[in-house]
């Protein structure tokens, strides 16, 4: 009802190529018209490709992959400068977190012990040519987070009550950033997406490929 409230949660998609379900969300909540997403990526349309902060309710430009920790970081400072009470949520997918940008931010979210800071990693283990382990093997993974000042836990990123358990128990006032570790099937519900890398960038699908979508997903 207050979307620029100073006191609000911030959420930013990082992995700004998964706004589709960004958009889905903010519609179902009315910050904009469910109208809006049949104009998605279409010519002067409101919701383009990667989210815009002119979209109301997005908090972040994001989809140039490995920023949006760095935002999450000065949002989290700014907040504590402030003395205000919010939450920063960052969204990140695995291949993204092969950028060098984010364990600068995660160095600096531990160094300045923002407990008020969460990153939530999509670690499906997939990105857009292959696998994270040929492409750059991100293992040990959640060591890696803990050497940085992260408080971290990993969790079944489809299972919606763990997901719940596991945002419920976060210490806010640990001096500690949270890294969750998400661990998902990209493409999970779709048998011929599952795990496949060729649908990353898919687009121009035929109709009996969209009809079997379908099917599937009822």
């Amino acid at each position: 009802e207050q979307p620029d409230w100073p006191q609000r949660d911030r959420c930013i998609l990082s992995k700004g190529h998964g706004c589709l379900a960004l958009y889905t969300l903010l519609a179902d909540k009315g910050f904009f018209e469910k109208s809006q997403l049949q104009q998605f990526c279409k010519t002067g349309a409101l919701l383009g490709g990667h989210p815009e902060s002119k979209v109301p309710g997005v908090e972040a430009s994001t989809g140039a992959l490995g920023h949006g920790l760095a935002i999450g970081v000065g949002m989290a400072l700014a907040t504590k400068i402030k003395q205000l009470n919010s939450h920063i949520f960052v969204v990140m997918g695995d291949g993204e977190i092969n950028e060098g940008a984010v364990w600068e931010s995660a160095l600096s979210a531990g160094h300045h012990q923002l407990d008020n800071l969460v990153a939530i990693i999509d670690y499906n283990k997939l990105q857009s040519y292959g696998t994270t382990k040929e492409i750059l093997d991100l293992e040990p993974l959640i060591p890696k987070w803990q050497s940085f000042g992260f408080e971290t836990c990993e969790v079944d990123g489809h299972n919606v009550d763990a997901l719940k358990q596991c945002f419920a128990s976060l210490d806010f006032n640990c001096k500690k950033p949270k890294a969750i570790i998400c661990h998902t099937i990209k493409g999970k519900g779709l048998s011929f997406a599952e795990n496949n890398p060729a649908w990353h960038h898919k687009s121009g699908m035929k109709t009996e490929q969209i009809q079997a979508m379908y099917e599937e997903l009822s």
